[in-house]
């Protein structure tokens, strides 16, 4: 029997195809319909607006709002309905440690690939399912053979499984039959 943590295997799947857009020239993006106002601190905004350019090239497309405040006009496409304002929070919180501006410009070297592998893993998680959801056989079957194909799967962007294997002895060990 075979336990998927269907969060955790979404949310690298999620991943791994931002990582192939990205590295094959840009996130596609999807126009927001209505903009999504976040408000955050004057400094989270400030920092948030100097790194537009780069989060334009992950599919973030977000400008200045007024003081402590930040309007975002379009988001990744294969985020598809992705909560926008804890995105957007977490993406401000991340930028408090170091300035998200400098890591996502073009000077960075090995720092800018750290620095997008955090902000691309940060955009998985908003992007995925959410634990408890319950998914239709054809979505469950769907994220199985996507899991099938796509390289290290088997854990999720933080490390944790996606997915553990209890065979028949593991089974009948739990019900006290070994």
């Amino acid at each position: 029997m075979v336990i998927v943590d269907q969060h955790a295997a979404h949310e690298r799947l999620v991943y791994e195809r931002l990582k192939a857009a990205l590295a094959n020239g840009g996130v596609a993006r999807q126009v927001l319909l209505i903009p999504e106002i976040v408000e955050v601190d004057a400094a989270d905004a400030e920092a948030l607006c100097e790194s537009a350019e780069g989060l334009a090239t992950l599919g973030l497309v977000l400008e200045a709002f007024g003081p402590g405040a930040v309007v975002v006009r379009e988001v990744p496409a294969l985020l598809g309905d992705t909560d926008v304002k804890g995105l957007v929070r977490d993406l401000a919180r991340e930028a408090q440690s170091e300035t998200l501006a400098e890591s996502l410009s073009d000077g960075g070297g090995g720092v800018l690939e750290q620095r997008l592998a955090a902000v691309c893993s940060t955009m998985a998680c908003h992007g995925s399912v959410r634990a408890g959801r319950r998914l239709t056989a054809e979505e469950m079957n769907a994220l199985l053979r996507e899991m099938e194909a796509t390289p290290r799967s088997g854990q999720c962007n933080h490390g944790r499984p996606t997915y553990v294997e209890l065979k028949l002895a593991d089974i009948e060990r739990l019900f006290g039959r070994r």
